[in-house]
């Protein structure tokens, strides 16, 4: 007689989109943490035995774990104990400077004041904040605000004098000091804001641990059970690798993640990495290196990504090149002869044009069919760079949370024509280059129904359509954020479907996301249960 398994959980009575080619079962069983089976009630009901827990889903829609494809989860966890500054919280100057204040008078005289999440385009003054603003907010205390996109700050003159920042101060390379009428206004954008940042206290071991379990079960309650950490080594250097697996050996890692090594010169934790062992590859399931990241660009919104063509209204502005040619393609090439698969930041199709041609030249020189080198973000690429990537076997990885939050300044900053086309995941999916999508967060909240919302409409928050063309069908989306999400870190195999033998990394949700309106996706859904490897890890029942 056949040895007969006994499913370990079984999920029924419920929509069940295991993926795009799988499409809907009505039950699933799981077993050692493991999709065992999935097909009808019955047939999995099946599989019962005495002590398999069983799940009603009440007809509730399921779907495979999300899998955010590029986020910072330690900054994420440190910047929820931030000032909010985002444009919910602060919709006015005065509502974030009263913030900040606020702030201030709970903080000891000297301490530190952060804030971050402004977007100057919807602010009621539409410009930055400066560091007067700051100084009458806070007096007594140094005080750092960051834009939503995390590459342009503002310092108030506390924080300025600490730095050391004067009008005579030398703007360090790839970055940019703000000047009104030759004084400062404590602007500072790209690497000008490290010179800030190198006289704030250091984050300890256990705040980083802090900062990963905290971020890592706010992902939970949004159904993401997987996710790329885009900069480890940005906030703490090499210490933040080991607050990683301390994080996982006491139980306190609480999502999947895919630890991109910072390869910035001067500031690159990839040789101490390398001599470590860790390896493109290295790890488990649960912790796993990565590639290796450099930053060749800022971001649209703050006219700081590097563009062949000037932003609007400033003719000599073209944004940021942070690396020179030789540079990019000599770290892209030792990355690559070392095995490592490279996810760069280019936003602007400037970078994407340098980053391409560092890639293409590096797998000239050493071939790999399947190295699978990404672009994050890639946000204005031309017709002519989407087919060179194609050859090359390059893939995008944007965050399509950026059309909800920031499509209407791309308009603001670059025009219609250009600002509309941006992020073009349609184009993508339809070339067969398999675009994950992601949040960025903190730069966008991790909360995933704004980005869905945003790649089956391509609405902003204000509700402009931002190429329609560009839309994707709702299995599209979801796969995106699934089974492409999973293929970006070579991990299909394991992960992004509900199908024999992937980890049951399950979400629920209280809308069918597959047939709910639109609107009510984005405003309207809840994640109601979410399982890692079999295991309920969030319930909202």
């Amino acid at each position: 007689m056949p040895f007969a398994i006994e499913a370990d959980l079984i999920l029924h009575n419920g929509r069940i989109w295991c993926g795009r080619e799988e499409g809907i079962s009505n039950a699933v069983a799981v077993w050692q943490g493991k999709v065992l089976a999935t097909g009808s009630n019955a047939d999995i009901l099946s599989l019962k035995g005495s002590a398999t827990e069983v799940i009603d889903l009440e007809g509730r829609f399921a779907s495979p774990g999300l899998i955010d494809n590029h986020l910072h989860l330690i900054a994420t966890g440190i910047a929820m104990g931030f000032v909010d500054a985002t444009p919910a919280a602060a919709p006015t100057l005065a509502a974030l400077m009263k913030g900040i204040s606020e702030r201030a008078a709970t903080t000891p005289k000297g301490g530190w004041v952060r804030a971050r999440g402004y977007d100057q385009v919807k602010l009621d003054t539409g410009r930055h904040p400066t560091r007067e603003d700051l100084d009458r907010a806070a007096p007594d205390h140094p005080v750092m605000l960051t834009r939503a996109c995390g590459h342009v700050s503002v310092a108030n003159s506390r924080a300025l004098a600490l730095a050391g920042i004067s009008e005579q101060t030398p703007v360090p390379d790839g970055g940019v000091i703000g000047l009104t009428d030759g004084k400062l206004n404590g602007f500072l954008a790209e690497n000008a804001q490290n010179l800030v940042k190198a006289v704030m206290p250091e984050a300890t071991t256990e705040e980083l641990i802090e900062g990963i379990e905290r971020a890592g079960q706010h992902l939970l309650s949004f159904g993401i059970t997987s996710c790329m950490d885009a900069a480890v080594g940005h906030v703490a250097g090499f210490p933040e690798i080991q607050a990683y697996e301390m994080a996982k050996v006491a139980g306190r890692l609480p999502v999947r993640v895919w630890l991109t090594l910072l390869g910035d010169p001067g500031v690159s934790i990839v040789e101490e990495s390398w001599r470590a062992g860790l390896v493109c590859g290295a790890g488990d399931d649960m912790l796993r290196v990565g590639g290796v990241k450099i930053f060749l660009d800022g971001s649209a919104g703050g006219r700081t990504a590097w563009m062949t063509r000037p932003y609007q209204g400033e003719p000599d502005n073209i944004g940021v090149q942070m690396l020179s040619d030789a540079v990019v393609e000599q770290v892209v090439k030792d990355c690559h002869d070392r095995g490592y698969q490279m996810v760069c930041h280019a936003i602007g199709d400037g970078a994407i044009e340098q980053l391409i041609t560092a890639y293409e030249k590096a797998l000239a020189a050493n071939p790999d069919s399947d190295r699978r080198h990404r672009i994050e973000h890639c946000g204005f690429p031309t017709a002519e760079q989407n087919a060179r990537m194609k050859t090359a076997g390059i893939l995008p990885a944007p965050q399509m949370a950026f059309i909800h939050d920031f499509g209407d300044s791309y308009i603001s900053v670059l025009g219609e024509e250009r600002g509309v086309a941006s992020y073009p995941i349609g184009t993508w999916m339809r070339m067969g280059l398999k675009p994950s999508t992601g949040s960025d967060s903190p730069v966008c909240s991790p909360d995933p129904f704004p980005n869905l919302h945003a790649m089956i409409t391509r609405q902003t928050g204000k509700g402009t359509v931002m190429d329609a063309a560009e839309k994707l069908g709702r299995a599209e989306a979801l796969q995106a954020y699934t089974e492409y999400g999973a293929w970006s870190q070579k991990a299909e195999a394991v992960k992004g479907r509900l199908v024999p033998g992937q980890w049951a990394d399950i979400a629920v949700f209280d809308n069918d996301l597959l047939e709910a309106p639109a609107a009510t996706v984005l405003s309207g859904t809840r994640c109601l249960l979410t399982l890692l490897a079999g295991r309920i890890v969030y319930d909202a029942r």
